[in-house]
C-alpha cells in the first residue's frame, strides 16, 4: 500500500537524491513539478513551474508577469516566450533552482525521461501501454461551420489533419479517407467527446493522448513555425 501511494504521488519518477534542493518541489500522480526559468539579459528573468512526467513530456507554466497565461509552453516555447537572445538551446537556457543556484536543465537528472523518450522513439508520444497516441482531433469547415473529425494514428494522418489546420480554406470535401460533403450531419456532442485515449473514453486530454511534438505529428518538409521549432531542438 505505501508502494502505491508513493507511485501516484510521483514519488517514484525521481529519486531523493535526484530532487534534494530543488525549489519549489511539488508531486502529482505521475508528474513532478519544480520552479524554472529563463534569462534574457534584456528582460530578465522569466520564471515559471516546469512539470516534468515520466513519459518524457515537459510542460512548462509561464508566471513572468501577473496576468500572463501561457501555460503548457514546451521548454523551446518558454525559452521563446522569455525573450532570450541565444535561443534554440533550451536544454542550456531553461534553469531550476538547485541549492538557491541556477541551474541548467541539461546540468540536471530533470531530462533522464525526456532523453530515454527521444532515444526510444524519437519523440513519439506513446500511451501507458507502450502505443503510439494521438487523440483525435477536429477542424470546422470554412464553408459549413461543421466540425470534422481526424483520426491522428498515422503519421500520413496526422499530416492531413497538420495542413488541414494551417488552411483556413478547408472544407469537408477535403477530407481524403471520409467521404464527407458540407450537407453530412455534423457528429452529435455527446459522440464528440469520445477522442480515442487509451485511458478514459471520455478523457478531455491527458498526457497520454495529448502530445506537444514528436516524429509522427511534426514534420522536416514544413515551414510552419512549430515545425521548424521542433526540428531545430531535435537537433540541439
Amino acid at each position: 500500500m505505501e508502494n502505491e501511494v508513493e507511485r501516484e504521488s510521483g514519488s517514484m519518477i525521481f529519486s531523493d537524491e535526484e530532487l534534494i534542493e530543488v525549489s519549489g518541489l511539488k508531486k502529482g500522480r505521475d508528474f513532478i513539478e519544480v520552479t524554472c526559468g529563463c534569462t534574457s539579459h534584456r528582460y530578465g528573468d522569466a520564471v515559471g513551474k516546469l512539470r516534468v512526467f515520466s513519459n518524457g513530456d515537459l510542460e512548462i507554466t509561464c508566471e513572468c508577469t501577473p496576468g500572463c497565461n501561457e501555460d503548457k509552453l514546451t521548454p523551446a516555447a518558454f525559452e521563446k516566450h522569455s525573450g532570450r537572445e541565444t535561443a534554440r538551446k533550451w536544454k542550456n537556457n531553461v534553469w531550476v533552482i538547485v541549492n538557491g543556484e541556477k541551474v541548467s536543465l541539461s546540468k540536471t537528472a530533470l531530462l533522464k525521461y525526456y532523453n530515454q523518450a527521444s532515444k526510444n522513439a524519437n519523440g513519439t508520444n506513446r500511451s501507458h501501454n507502450g502505443r503510439v497516441c494521438h487523440r483525435d482531433e477536429f477542424v470546422r469547415c470554412s464553408r459549413c461551420n461543421k466540425e470534422r473529425r481526424f483520426r491522428l494514428r498515422t503519421k500520413e494522418e496526422c499530416r492531413i489533419h497538420h495542413d488541414a489546420l494551417a488552411d483556413v480554406n478547408w472544407k469537408c470535401s477535403d477530407l481524403p479517407y471520409d467521404r464527407i460533403t458540407c450537407d453530412d450531419e455534423e457528429e452529435r456532442a455527446s459522440r464528440r467527446v469520445y477522442r480515442g485515449c487509451t485511458r478514459p473514453p471520455t478523457c478531455k486530454g491527458c498526457t497520454s493522448c495529448v502530445c506537444f511534438g514528436c516524429e509522427i505529428c511534426r514534420f522536416t518538409d514544413c515551414s510552419c513555425q512549430t515545425c521548424i521549432d521542433f526540428t531545430r531542438n531535435a537537433k540541439a
